[in-house]
């Protein structure tokens, strides 16, 4: 069982930065991990996701503007947000998906983004 806590929501205006965390309980070296959001009325939506070998996919909406990154030492994992617009507003979730396709969900954080 591992528990995942997500911090570094807030509020910030349209152009702006953020940067999530995720820790986790225990150790995430066995995981992908992976950052997901949901908007109000909409599906959650894969925004990044890093491999245990260090790969990472973005969604297409955030690709050269959000960064995934994740220290095992730590047992952390970062999405560094740059040039927020107000369609990247939603409740961000980290993920940690196991080698044999078991999912781990942290509470979320809220983004909010002023225009």
């Amino acid at each position: 069982q591992v528990q995942l806590v997500e911090s570094g929501g807030g509020l910030v205006q349209a152009g702006g930065s953020l940067r999530l965390s995720c820790a986790a309980s225990g150790s995430i070296a066995g995981f992908t991990m992976g950052w997901h959001r949901q908007a109000p009325g909409k599906q959650r939506e894969l925004v990044a996701r890093i491999t245990r070998g260090g790969s990472r996919n973005y969604a297409d909406s955030v690709k050269g503007r959000f960064t995934i990154s994740r220290d095992n030492a730590k047992n952390t994992v970062y999405l560094q947000m740059n040039s927020l617009k107000p369609e990247d507003e939603a409740v961000y979730y980290c993920n940690a998906a196991s080698f044999s396709q078991t999912n781990y969900w942290g509470q979320g954080t809220q983004v909010t983004v002023s225009s």
